[in-house]
C-alpha cells in the first residue's frame, strides 16, 4: 500500500482510505463482525486512515467503527481516525460552536478514543460559510488546543465553498479538505484548485471515486441527483466495460489513485470482500499500471457530460 502526505500535517496516510458510512448500515445491515472482519482485514493490507461521521446512520457508523478498531489491539498512533461535526440525522445542520464543542465529546465516546487525528465540518454548503469562518473553524481550534483533535477539516461538494473559506480564515488554521464526486472519471474539476490548494499547505481528501455510484454496474440508487443525460452515459460505459470483461469501478476506483497530490481516496467498505477487491486494485495500479485502452474508451463514451455536476447546499448570500 503505498502511503502519501497529508498536506503541512506530517500524517501519512494510506492512499486508499476506509470509508465507514457503510458500517452505519447505510447500505444494507452489517453486523458488529463483518464491521470488525473488514476493518481487521483493511488495517492489515496496509490500509491506516478511516473516516465516518455522527450523521452516518444516525451515530453507527461511529459506533462500529469504534468497536473494531478496539478489537484491532494495536497502538493508537498505527491508525488515522477522522470524523465530522455540523451535520446531524436526527437534527439536521448545526455548526454552532457549542454544537461542535459537544459533538467531539459525543463522536470519541462512541469512536472509544481520547482524541481524533482529523475533525470535519460537514457539508458546509448547507450551513452559513461565513459562520463557518467566524464561529466553527475557532470552535475547533480550541479542540486542538484542548488535545481532543489534531487537525481540522473541511466537507462540501461546491468546490467554491473551499476558497471562500481559506481565504477568510489565517493560513495554518485548516489542515485538510475532503471533496467528493469531483475527482472520477466523469468529472476531474478538483484538479482545477489543486495548485490553490497546494499553496494554502491543505492537504486534499477525496471521496466517492465511484460518483456515489453512477460507476457501477448496478447503477446510481434511485435518489441520486445527476441528470438522466449523465445517468445514462454512465450506464453506458458501464456496459461498455461489462461487454470487454473489465469492471467499471475497479477502473473507476484506479483512475482516483492516479494523481500523487491528492493523498488519499476514500472508499466506503463493509465486507472483507469490499476491502480485498479495493487493495487489489491498488496494488495493481501501483504494479501495472492502468488500462489505458478501456479508460480512453470509458472517458470517449463519457466526454458530451464530462465534469457535469449537480447542485447541493443552500445559495450563499
Amino acid at each position: 500500500m503505498e502511503f502519501r502526505q497529508l498536506g503541512n500535517t506530517g500524517l501519512k496516510l494510506s492512499c486508499v482510505g476506509f470509508g465507514a458510512s457503510p458500517l452505519g448500515n447505510v447500505f444494507g445491515s452489517v453486523s458488529d463482525e463483518e464491521a470488525i472482519s473488514s476493518v481487521r482485514f483493511a488495517f492489515q493490507s496496509g490500509i491506516n486512515f478511516f473516516d465516518t461521521s455522527p450523521y452516518y446512520g444516525g451515530t453507527l457508523s461511529e459506533k462500529m467503527l469504534g468497536k473494531a478498531l478496539k478489537a484491532l489491539d494495536v497502538p493508537r498512533n498505527e491508525y488515522i481516525v477522522s470524523t465530522k461535526c455540523g451535520r446531524y440525522k436526527d437534527e439536521g445542520f448545526d455548526f454552532s460552536a457549542e454544537r461542535v464543542t459537544k459533538s467531539i465529546e459525543e463522536s470519541l465516546q462512541r469512536l472509544q478514543l481520547d482524541y481524533v487525528d482529523i475533525l470535519q465540518c460537514h457539508d458546509i454548503e448547507f450551513g452559513s460559510l461565513d459562520q463557518i469562518v467566524n464561529e466553527t473553524i475557532p470552535a475547533l481550534q480550541k479542540l486542538k488546543e484542548a488535545g481532543k483533535i489534531r487537525f481540522i477539516g473541511i466537507t462540501g461538494l461546491p468546490l467554491g465553498i473551499f476558497t471562500y473559506v481559506l481565504d477568510r480564515v489565517p493560513p495554518g488554521t485548516v489542515d485538510v479538505i475532503l471533496s467528493y464526486c469531483h475527482h472520477c472519471i466523469n468529472d476531474s474539476t478538483l484538479e482545477d484548485i489543486i495548485p490553490y490548494l497546494k499553496s494554502k499547505g491543505v492537504g486534499i481528501i477525496n471521496a466517492s471515486p465511484l460518483s456515489m455510484g453512477l460507476l457501477t454496474e448496478s447503477g446510481p440508487p434511485e435518489w441520486h441527483p445527476a441528470s438522466p443525460e449523465l445517468k445514462s452515459a454512465c450506464q453506458a460505459a458501464a456496459t461498455y466495460c461489462k461487454e470487454k470483461g473489465k469492471n467499471i469501478s475497479k477502473l473507476a476506483l484506479q483512475y482516483s489513485l492516479l494523481n500523487k497530490e491528492i493523498t488519499s481516496v476514500l472508499v466506503g467498505m463493509k465486507s472483507v470482500k469490499q476491502v480485498e477487491e479495493n487493495v487489489a486494485a491498488a496494488r495493481e495500479l501501483a504494479a501495472s499500471g492502468i488500462d489505458e485502452e478501456a479508460l480512453s474508451e470509458v472517458e470517449a463514451i463519457l466526454k458530451p457530460v464530462k465534469n457535469q455536476s449537480w447542485p447541493s447546499g443552500i445559495q450563499q448570500s
